[in-house]
């Protein structure tokens, strides 16, 4: 009974010492973290706040200089007003020389040739050979006409044609090309500072590609050309093969007895 009690004692005074110990561990784990806390804000304060704020410094810095210097913010407000402003006063003009009536054909079939060629559609190509020869005539047929002449006609149809479909295609991609640059202005009035760059290169890509139809059109005026040089050259032949013939037989006739 005794060693019992004894025990008991012993048991109640480790239990008293685990309780006045444990407050005072607690205690001193939560001044631990407050003191790494303190550590870790006076080091982001002093520290990392200090490059932070030099960053943040140099990129105002960076930002002041692009909006005063480098795209000025004012300059380019202007600048959009100002485009703003042509489009509006050239989008007038436009529509007025558009709305210009310039066919004048009157008859059926001048008039849907005309049409066809004024339309600046490919797809109309297809119609052109049709209406170009119910306006200018068909060939002749053989028993009516010599070869050189029917050659001659033929050539002459033929590049005529080639010229006036060029001009059809020539006439959409000119559509074509306005409505680009139209796309590039209206962009130029709403596009942010440092992509002039973007739209020069888009300018540059649409102005190839006018050149490149320019050029096709030069070349299809060189060979009308050409063909008419050919034209004439072809009649100045067949005019010396009819003084020959006719010389030839004026010396018949004058050497008969």
């Amino acid at each position: 009974m005794k060693n019992r009690f004894s025990l008991k004692q012993v048991l109640a005074f480790c239990l008293i010492c685990w309780l006045l110990v444990t407050p005072m561990t607690a205690q001193t784990g939560v001044q631990d973290i407050i003191s790494l806390l303190t550590t870790i804000t006076n080091t982001l304060q002093n520290g990392v706040g200090q490059v932070l704020g030099g960053i943040r410094s140099i990129t105002t810095q960076v930002r002041d200089f692009e909006q005063q210097a480098v795209w000025p913010l004012t300059l380019i407000n202007q600048t959009r007003v100002f485009v703003g402003q042509i489009r509006a006063q050239l989008t007038s003009l436009a529509a007025q020389v558009h709305s210009i009536e310039v066919a004048s054909a009157t008859l059926v079939s001048p008039s849907q040739l005309e049409s066809l060629l004024r339309s600046g559609r490919a797809v109309s190509l297809n119609q052109i050979n049709a209406s170009y020869t119910r306006v200018y005539q068909p060939l002749p047929l053989a028993n009516q006409a010599t070869t050189a002449q029917r050659n001659l006609m033929d050539i002459d149809d033929a590049m005529a044609l080639g010229a006036l479909k060029t001009a059809t295609v020539s006439d959409q991609a000119s559509q074509q090309m306005l409505n680009v640059a139209d796309g590039l202005e209206q962009q130029a009035a709403v596009s942010a500072p440092g992509t002039a760059s973007i739209l020069t290169a888009q300018a540059q890509a649409a102005n190839l590609q006018s050149q490149a139809m320019l050029q096709r059109m030069l070349a299809a005026e060189l060979r009308q050309e050409a063909a008419r040089l050919a034209h004439t050259n072809a009649l100045r032949k067949q005019s010396a093969d009819a003084n020959r013939d006719l010389r030839n037989n004026m010396q018949q006739i004058l050497s008969r007895p």
